[in-house]
């Protein structure tokens, strides 16, 4: 069997016949299942994220409605600014990885809703803060709180969703990042024409902080815990979620680390390649949340109008990111997905580097570099995450790349100086020659895959390997030579 050639699905329900020895009552059984699961988990998860997304890039929409005027003293040169952005990043990145690995001992539910608690109070008490330090220490705050939500969320739908399924469900959820940041600016715009006796940028930051505590508080109750532990499934159910679990793969039962696993993620050569990606794409779409609507505004247009043109921009992003994560899904790889989205927003940066004055174009070049950005991140979470093997390796490695790519977040705070508008070509630069090293690195990583995938083919001679088939990855995690790379 050819290590690459590719499967294609052009269903959920034929990704499910792919399985071994499943009769017609199994197949529709499974089916029904899935429906389940996805009515049970992705309402929830991808309001979580659409409403993390917005408490850690809302300083961006606050700025123009006069938030350094009350709490930074005016900030001409707008340092203060970027350094109460990359104030987030900074304790997000440091505490990703012991934050993930600890949560394979507790509820996924308790944990989540807890955490979703917890950055929505921070988010929400940005309202009251009078200066730097106290907006400082809000966004630490903030950034240690969200640093226990999306990696443990991308570990928690390989629990219950299949390789042939999980592409498609990871960009549902990424997905709300570009919705939140259309969002936002449908948001920003309506605050910032209220009539109220507090500071725009006060309400804004309470308006999108009170709703997450109430879908943490409701997480607490509704969120499925791990397959075989939930309550919310019948015995059958969770026989067969377990089943589905293991496919391709072996997974945990119950609270454990594999200390062995954890090790070997911070090893593997892989986890710094796909980190050393997540670095330029992070610091994109980190500059993107931040700054898009200032970026926007030197073009001519008001402040509010500002606001509301950064929604088209992230529109199409959602767009692109489900569709090629879909395909990605069917075809069974995500390499030159992901190698095309980091070239399509390099390029966007290009054109906004080359083409000062047209404005089209520049506009133009905002949807290459924001649909580019979003959507390499959202199909390189899903990429990685089953590539890893195993729940403790995965744990580890998508904490440890996702933490070395926050870095590129807080360079993307502080590329974009007031000093250097409206051309901005330091950071324009920076920005698209990282995407252009993370296309590389796309690229490198998948002839890597298929190249380990023919030469574990040739180990096991003319036996054919069902992708689908239970891996025993406890002692080798993906290193195991029946286990196979999605490339």
């Amino acid at each position: 069997m050819d290590s690459c050639e590719v499967k294609e699905y052009s269903s959920d329900q034929e990704a499910l016949q792919a399985t071994d020895s499943i009769d017609a009552a199994t197949l529709e059984q499974e089916k029904k299942l899935l429906w389940k699961l996805d009515r049970k988990i992705l309402p929830l998860t991808c309001s979580l994220y659409l409403f993390s997304f917005l408490d850690r890039t809302n300083l961006g929409n606050a700025r123009l409605m006069g938030l350094p005027r009350d709490t930074l003293g005016g900030d001409p040169t707008g340092v203060l600014f970027d350094w109460a952005t990359s104030a987030f990043f900074i304790t997000f990145m440091l505490s990703q990885v012991p934050i993930t690995v600890l949560s394979k001992r507790f509820s996924p539910r308790l944990w989540l809703g807890c955490f979703a608690i917890a950055w929505g109070t921070c988010s929400t008490l940005m309202a009251t803060t009078f200066d730097f330090s106290g907006l400082i220490a809000t966004r630490l705050a903030l950034g240690l709180c969200e640093a226990g939500f999306g990696p443990t969320l991308v570990l928690y739908l390989s629990f219950y969703y299949t390789r042939a399924e999980y592409g498609a469900r990871i960009a549902y959820w990424f997905g709300f990042a570009s919705v939140a940041g259309a969002f936002s600016g449908l948001i920003a715009f309506g605050v910032q024409h209220a009539k109220v006796s507090i500071a725009n940028w006060r309400l804004l930051f309470i308006v999108e902080g009170v709703p997450t505590i109430l879908v943490g508080i409701y997480c607490l109750f509704a969120l499925l815990d791990r397959p075989e532990s939930t309550h919310s499934l019948n015995a059958m159910e969770r026989k067969l979620a377990i089943a589905r679990m293991n496919r391709g793969t072996s997974g945990d039962v119950g609270k454990v680390i594999n200390k062995r696993h954890v090790l070997a993620a911070f090893l593997d050569w892989r986890v710094y390649a796909f980190g050393v990606m997540y670095f330029g794409l992070f610091c994109a779409t980190g500059s993107i949340g931040a700054f898009l609507p200032t970026i926007i505004a030197t073009m001519g247009y008001t402040d509010a109008m500002a606001q509301l043109l950064t929604v088209p921009p992230y529109t199409v992003a959602t767009v692109v990111l489900v569709s090629m994560a879909y395909t990605s899904d069917r075809i069974q790889s995500r390499g030159l997905f992901v190698f095309t989205a980091c070239l399509l927003s390099g390029i966007g940066y290009v054109l906004l580097l080359f083409f000062t004055h047209n404005q089209r174009i520049r506009y133009f070049a905002i949807f290459c570099a924001t649909t580019g950005a979003f959507s390499g991140i959202g199909l390189s979470m899903a990429w990685f995450t089953h590539n890893l093997g195993s729940e403790s390796k995965r744990a580890t490695g998508v904490s440890l790349c996702g933490a070395i790519g926050q870095g590129g977040s807080i360079l993307g705070s502080h590329l974009y100086p007031l000093t250097e508008q409206p051309e901005y070509r330091r950071g324009l630069t920076v920005s698209g020659s990282l995407l252009l090293v993370s296309a590389l690195c796309a690229l490198i990583l998948t002839v890597s895959y298929r190249w380990d995938n023919k030469q574990r083919d040739k180990q096991v001679g003319n036996e054919i390997i069902d992708p689908d088939a239970t891996v025993d990855t406890s002692e080798q995690a993906d290193k195991a030579v029946r286990f196979r790379y999605i490339p």
